[in-house]
This record gives structure tokens, C-alpha cells and sequence, in this order.
């Protein structure tokens, strides 16, 4: 019956086990080392809710591990790493069988035997064609998010020549025991087939001498590249560092930081790699520089210094600096945040959150600049003048707006309208919270007014607070004061309280976060709405009706705080599609992969990268693609960027931009 001898031809065969038993020892020991500085960061509680972090993990396994979510968003390098995972895990598996057959003596023979040769022939197979395309992708196609290094060709190189000599180990075995005597045998292992027959005429001392030098080559080369993985942490290290980091990545919002206790804080923000956390350590090494996340940043195509790629190695090579320097001697280690990553990197980021959406080993690279801002902010006070000036209105004003929005009082929208405007102490259960934009800004003004008239229509009984109203404190935090965003978050929680708000219903997708999201870990747990999901709940409860017919070629611009951040996709199509004969056109960046409008992160205020695009007017060529009359958000930031673009593009008269309220209260039924 069809059979192999696992060391056919090889005296010794088990010293091989012996020694990759010491180059994985001798792995473990640096794996243990890399450990110890992972852990010179600041604790981090990670192993909270671990039943729920474990069935999370299972289901991202399966769906970004085993089926490639993220990594077939790009088609050729998503097959290319599809094809070289599913061949590794095949011949992990086949040298674990090998294993087990030769200490237990149990050994596959017949057609079990042919089926484990064929299976494990195109196991390799699979994984010389995804090295094949990682080969020509980086070499000759060199896409501009791909950072070629050394180790790329060592580890591209090794890989190739261990699977093609095991390729020819297999041929010249098959050439001696089966070729003639088994041809039908032989079949079952087309990769070693091709080479026996290559190998045939040699004659039988020939392929006995040749089998076993190839045979202890293989397995040289098998062990040094386990070796060079270990002591060089290698990218084969990706293979046990990024499931660790999968396992231990954030279940809470994206992007929120962690707060900061001011008085007893040794450190505001990141001054040095040890004011990381462990996990963000982590991070640095788990992180492959595959430069999915800078094809995602609209920072960087735009032609902005940052590269979210580029932030995340730079801030690895400065850790591997404080591993060689354990007194962290600041002569010896230099500032975290100078040449790189560079001041004009940390502060081009719109805290979009497509590069931790594009990312499949979940770095998070969002609260890592968060906290280099941070730093630069409250220990050096170094930022740039637009910030400067966006915290100073913060703090004097109470928002970030300057310029004729300053000249305005924050109730001044209620002027001649019919609404509860709340006296100290009165109480309410549902509170319309407008937001900075909203009331102060005239173009938003027109969309708040939208809503307010929509929530009447449909009976709702709400308050607005009116000049009592102040800033959330998004844009602070955003742009790195801690210290001003907890003082508006505290007073905003004791606001809400004094007054009984049970709901917050929200304009602005930054409030709907700031408040939902990060206000509970500052006492202030309600429930928060953004107004997309009451209006999709009221025209599914029959509470609006949507009759009158617009006619319109509609694109909507998911944004990045509402989607990527909060996951509210669904609500905002239904509302458009419930509205007679408008057709949605999507964009081809939408929903999770929805491109930046450049307002977020507190560029709203921040003022762009001189001598680049503005990230806004890229977006405005995405939305022409689609033919689209009307562009629709439900953002403030958005609809005032939208309408800069179509200025600038001077397009005017073909394309409207409009808060995706004023649509809503254009098609409701006439009376």
C-alpha cells in the first residue's frame, strides 16, 4: 500500500527535532526579552470582560484571520497573503502529523496517505504563489504605501529556497522509491513529481548523495530562519505577535483616550516611550509595516507629512533605542516627538480612524497621537498657532470659534422660536443639545432650526439649554488639552444632572461621541442619540412621514465620528431611501472606508499643511464621480466643508450640499 518512511535515506533524522527544539527555545528567550519591554510601559487593564474579549477574538479570527477581511479590501496583496497563511497553516500541520507518526509508529498508508501527499504538495504550492506575488508586488510594482527593508528580501529569500528544496528533497526520494516502481504514487505529490522527473536519469548513488545533502540543507535553512526570527524579531515574529495584539485590542470606542488624573499625573501626555502603556508597546511591534493604514490616511494623500505608518515605526525604532538605554538617561535617548515622528506629523492627523479601520493587526494609532499632543501641549505648550487660538476662545468663550461666529451669543438662534429654553433647575427629560457649530455658525444655524421644527412635527417634548449651552470639549481633547476638556465635561455632567436629563439627542456626530462615549468615565452616564437614529426610529414608528418628492441624485458622506466611530451606517440610508423618489448614489469610498472631510481632530480650526491639497477639496472629486445634484451629511463639519469645496471647485449651481435634516424636513408632508 501507498506509503513514505518519514527519514527514508537519513541517519540521524531525529537530531532535526533536537535542534529546532533549541531554535524555538532559543526564539522563546527573545520573544521573553521583547516581553520584558513591552512591559516598562505603564499598566494597562486589558484583562477586563476576558469571556467577552475571547468570543471577540474567536469571531475576528474567523472573519479577519481565516477568510482575510481587511486584507482583501485590495484584492492582489490579499490574495497574495491569503494564499501564503492558508499553505503555512497546511504544512504546520503536516510536520505536526510527521511528528506524531514517527514517535508513535502510527504511519498513513494508502489512500489516506496519497490524499496527506497531495494535500500538502499544494499547501506549498499555495504558498509559492503568494510569495511569487510578494516578490513582484514589492520589487516591481513597489505600490507608494510599501516600505521595502533588509529583512523583507531575507525572510522573501529564505522562504523560496525552503519550500523549493523541500520541493527538490521530495523529487529526489520520489525518483528512487516511486517513480518506476509507483508511478501512480508519485503523482500525488505534483511539486515533487516535476523534480523527479528532472531527477531520474541521475542514477541511484547520485540521488541518495544529493537527497541527503539536500535533506540537512532544508532543514539548516528551516531552523536558521526560525533563529533569525527570534534574534533579529524579524516580520516572521507577525505570526505569534499579532493574534496577541488582536486579543488584547481595545473593546471600548474607538479612538478615546485614557483620562488623565492632572494632579497626580508624573507625566502629561507621552514624553518618552516609557510613557506608553504596555499595550501601546505592543503595538509598535505588532504593527508590519504593510502601509495598509498610510493608503488609508487622507492626511497623506492629500500630501501631508503624516504617515500613520511611518509614525508607528518611528516611534519602534525610538523604543528599541530606550531598550539599549535602561536608565533613560535623556543625553542618551532622544525627544520622542522632533525629527521623527516630526511635530507637523502628530498635527496633520484628523483622527479620521481609517487607518485603524484599514489595519488587520488593530494598531491603534489614534490615541498614540492623542497623547504625543498631548504632551506637546500641556508639558511644552508647543502647538501651532490655530491651536493656540482655537483653546484660547475655548477657554475664554466657552467654543472654539473666532472671526464673526464670536461676535454672535450661543442662544441667539432661539430668537422668535417657539421653544423650552430650560431655567436654571428645571428639569427635562429630553435635552436637544445643539453644539458649538450649530449655534454659532449661520450656515448650521439653518439645519438646527430644521431639527427643531422636525422633533415638534412629531411630537417630541425637549429643552434646549440656550446660552446656558457650552462647548463638549471635543476639539480640547482632540488637539491634546486634557485639562480644559475635563473642566467642560465636568461642568457639562453637573449641568445635565441638575437639570434630570434622562436623553441627549445631538446634532454633531464629535458631541454624540464625546458625550456617549467618554463622558461616563467622568460620572456622566446618559443615554445619547444621534439625531440620524430618532429620525430613522420615527418614520419607522409611522411619526414622520416623508411624502413629498425631491427628485434628487443624492451621495451621502458617512462621518468619520458617526461611522467609523460609532458604527451608525444603516439609520442615515433608510432615511434617504423613505424619501419619494430620490436615488442614493453611493460613493466609492463610503461607509467604513469613507474618506475624511478634514475637519475632525480639531482641524476645524487647525489650519492645514501649507502647500497641499486640502483634504475637503479630494473629497469633492469623489462625490463629481457620482453624478449627484445634492451631497448629504449629518455632520456640521462636514456640511461646511462640503460647501467650501464646492465653492472652490466652483460648482455651485450643479452641486448643494445639505445637512441630512433639511432633507428630511423638505420631504415631509406638506400641510
Amino acid at each position: 500500500m501507498a506509503s513514505r518512511e518519514v527519514f527514508w535515506n537519513i541517519s540521524y533524522g531525529y537530531v532535526v527535532y533536537l535542534l529546532a527544539g533549541l531554535a524555538i527555545a532559543i526564539w522563546l528567550f527573545s520573544f521573553y526579552r521583547r516581553y520584558q519591554l513591552w512591559r516598562q510601559g505603564r499598566p494597562d487593564e486589558r484583562s477586563q470582560e476576558i469571556r467577552k474579549r475571547i468570543g471577540i477574538f474567536i469571531r475576528t479570527t474567523i472573519v479577519d484571520v481565516f477568510f482575510h477581511r481587511k486584507f482583501l479590501r485590495n484584492p492582489f496583496s490579499g490574495i497574495m497573503h491569503l494564499t501564503i497563511f492558508w499553505g503555512f497553516v497546511v504544512l504546520l500541520l503536516a510536520s505536526a502529523i510527521d511528528a506524531v507518526s514517527y514517535y508513535s509508529g502510527l504511519h498513513l498508508i494508502g489512500t489516506p496517505y496519497l490524499w496527506f501527499s497531495l494535500i500538502v504538495d499544494l499547501g506549498g504550492i499555495l504558498i509559492l504563489i503568494g510569495l511569487i506575488m510578494a516578490i513582484y508586488r514589492r520589487y516591481v510594482l513597489r505600490p507608494k504605501g510599501l516600505s521595502t527593508i533588509l529583512d523583507d528580501g531575507i525572510v522573501l529569500t529564505s522562504l523560496v529556497v525552503i519550500l523549493i528544496t523541500g520541493y527538490m528533497v521530495e523529487g529526489l526520494r520520489q525518483a528512487v522509491t516511486e517513480i518506476k516502481p509507483h508511478p501512480d504514487w508519485a503523482v500525488w505529490s505534483p511539486g515533487g513529481w516535476v523534480f523527479a522527473k528532472i531527477f531520474i536519469e541521475m542514477g541511484q548513488e547520485g540521488l541518495r548523495l544529493w537527497h541527503k545533502f539536500l535533506w540537512w540543507f532544508h532543514s539548516a535553512l528551516t531552523i536558521g530562519a526560525i533563529l533569525y526570527s527570534g534574534l533579529a524579531f524579524s516580520k516572521l515574529q507577525h505570526i505569534i505577535v499579532s493574534p496577541l495584539n488582536i486579543f488584547f485590542r481595545s473593546l471600548g470606542p474607538v479612538g478615546t483616550p485614557a483620562p488623565i488624573d492632572i494632579e497626580k499625573a508624573e507625566t502629561l501626555g507621552v514624553g518618552s516611550v516609557r510613557d506608553f502603556t504596555w499595550k501601546q508597546l505592543l503595538d509598535l511591534d505588532a504593527c508590519t509595516n504593510c502601509g495598509r493604514c498610510e493608503d488609508a490616511c487622507p492626511a497623506w494623500a492629500t500630501g501631508k507629512p503624516l504617515s500613520p505608518r511611518k509614525v508607528v515605526q518611528d516611534l519602534k525604532a525610538h523604543m528599541l533605542r530606550a531598550a539599549d538605554n535602561p536608565s533613560n538617561q535623556p543625553e542618551s535617548t532622544p525627544p520622542l516627538v522632533g525629527e521623527a515622528p516630526g511635530e507637523s506629523e502628530i498635527w496633520s492627523c484628523t483622527t479620521c480612524g481609517a487607518c485603524q479601520e484599514t489595519c488587520p493587526v488593530y494598531v491603534e494609532h489614534i490615541v498614540k497621537i492623542i497623547d504625543l499632543r498631548r504632551h506637546l501641549v500641556m508639558a511644552q505648550s508647543r502647538m501651532p498657532e490655530t491651536a493656540q487660538l482655537m483653546l484660547r476662545n475655548m477657554q475664554s468663550r466657552g467654543h472654539p470659534w473666532a472671526g464673526l461666529q464670536s461676535l454672535r451669543l450661543r442662544g441667539d438662534w432661539t430668537s422668535g422660536q417657539d421653544l423650552k429654553i430650560l431655567a436654571e433647575g428645571e428639569s427635562v427629560n429630553t435635552l436637544f443639545w445643539v453644539g458649538c457649530t450649530g449655534a454659532l455658525v449661520e450656515r448650521n444655524v439653518k439645519a438646527t432650526l430644521s431639527m427643531t421644527r422636525v422633533m415638534k412635527t412629531a411630537g417630541i417634548d425637549f429643552g434646549v439649554l440656550g446660552e446656558a449651552e457650552t462647548c463638549c470639549g471635543d476639539p480640547a481633547r482632540r488637539a491634546g488639552y486634557e485639562f480644559q476638556f475635563q473642566i467642560m465635561a465636568e461642568q457639562n455632567i453637573e449641568m445635565f444632572k441638575s437639570h434630570n436629563v434622562q436623553e441627549i439627542i445631538t446634532s454633531c456626530p464629535h458631541c454624540y461621541h464625546t458625550i456617549k462615549n467618554e463622558y461616563p468615565k467622568y460620572g456622566g452616564d446618559f443615554k445619547v442619540l444621534h439625531y440620524t437614529q430618532l429620525i430613522a426610529d420615527l418614520i419607522g414608528q409611522g411619526r414622520l412621514k416623508l411624502t413629498h418628492e425631491l427628485s434628487s441624485i443624492i451621495t451621502y458622506q458617512d462621518p468619520c465620528y458617526l461611522g467609523r466611530y460609532n458604527g451608525i451606517y444603516r439609520e442615515p440610508r433608510q432615511v434617504l431611501q423613505a424619501i419619494p423618489k430620490t436615488r442614493l448614489r453611493e460613493m466609492e469610498r463610503s461607509r467604513n472606508m469613507s474618506f475624511c472631510c478634514g475637519g475632525g481632530g480639531g482641524h476645524m480650526w487647525i489650519e492645514e499643511q501649507p502647500g497641499t491639497t486640502k483634504i475637503n477639496f479630494m473629497r469633492i472629486e469623489d462625490v463629481l464621480k457620482t453624478q449627484a445634484d445634492t451631497v448629504v451629511t449629518a455632520c456640521p463639519y462636514c456640511l461646511q466643508m462640503f460647501e467650501e469645496g464646492i465653492e472652490h471647485k466652483g460648482i455651485q449651481d450643479s452641486v448643494k450640499a445639505r445637512d441630512l435634516i433639511e432633507v428630511v424636513e423638505a420631504a415631509m408632508k406638506q400641510s
